[in-house]
């Protein structure tokens, strides 16, 4: 593994790399500002990455539901 951390850091430490990272920065910047401007210059409003939904599995409390000659 030590190989591959040293490539690695070599990859990042490589000219190329930094125009990558650079053009990269750039394309989110240039959206982010898009967005701001097609929102009339007023910050996003917060929104969830992700939401848990749960289903509900036993509509019936699983004691009920066992039949019993009681």
């Amino acid at each position: 593994m030590q190989d591959f951390e040293k490539c690695f850091s070599d990859f990042l430490d490589r000219r190329e790399y930094d125009k990558a990272e650079n053009a990269l920065f750039s394309i989110v910047r240039t959206s982010f500002k898009a967005g701001w401007l097609s929102a009339d210059g007023n910050p996003p409003k917060p929104q969830k990455v992700l939401e848990i939904v749960r289903k509900k599995v036993f509509e019936i409390p699983i004691d009920k539901d066992i039949k019993s000659d009681d």
